[in-house]
């Protein structure tokens, strides 16, 4: 399989470049933008997430990922024991549509779908939002891929990826009117890592990989190993 990066055929998309090249572009856009005390808020936080060694705690390779049932954006259940009885399957774990970084992603993986699908994989994204959330970002950015609400960070949990953000933190959250108890439907003030997983048809765990820099996510052609 050979994943050659963005479509051309996409709205919003320039040809050749890279989601790294995106994600980037983004940090570029809040050190330039974003209240420095604000940045240093949020720089505290992914430095101590990132000493809580929380990311290399995951579910790793080899592991036997949990079955699960999840509500899509239109409502629908929707069983991994029943995607992977189709092929392998690709999980993408993101923190919300808050999330410039999250939707980037998600925006790179729309225009990949179709190549994902005709190589035999299935590929969905989960985050702890409502299903009306879920439904507005699929809507907004255009994904004709399952998005799955994991209300409670349920199934997040067992693949070890759930944090609460710190006071200093969910203060400048509410300051800045991310309403994760809006957003989440709870009040618990926690997130999921953002992270990549592919799945075999027995359950086995082939590529996994988390960031406690919410600002990273894993290049393509890492994950492409094992989808050959």
């Amino acid at each position: 399989m050979k994943w050659r990066g963005l479509s051309t055929e996409k709205d919003n998309v320039r040809p050749g470049v890279s989601l790294a090249q995106r994600l980037m572009e983004i940090r570029a856009g809040i050190a330039q933008y974003v209240r420095p005390e604000n940045q240093a808020i949020n720089e505290r936080a992914v430095a101590e997430l990132e000493a809580s060694g929380i990311a290399d705690r995951i579910l790793p390779v080899g592991a036997k990922a949990p079955d699960f049932t999840l509500p899509d954006q239109t409502g629908k259940m929707l069983a991994s024991a029943e995607l992977l009885s189709h092929g392998k399957l690709i999980i993408d774990f993101y923190r919300g549509r808050w999330c410039p970084f999250c939707v980037t992603e998600l925006e790179t993986y729309r225009d990949m779908h179709e190549e994902i699908k005709a190589s035999g994989y299935s590929l969905i994204a989960i985050s702890p939002q409502t299903v009306k959330h879920s439904a507005f970002t699929a809507d907004q950015h255009k994904l004709r891929f399952p998005v799955l609400s994991d209300a409670g960070n349920k199934v997040a949990r067992q693949f070890g990826l759930v944090y609460h953000l710190p006071a200093y933190q969910e203060q400048l959250f509410r300051s800045v009117f991310i309403n994760l108890p809006l957003t989440n439907g709870d009040e618990s003030w926690e997130l999921p890592l953002p992270a990549t997983y592919v799945i075999n048809q027995d359950g086995t765990i082939l590529f996994a990989q988390a960031f406690a820099d919410y600002t990273q996510r894993p290049a393509f052609d890492v994950i492409e190993g094992p989808l050959r």
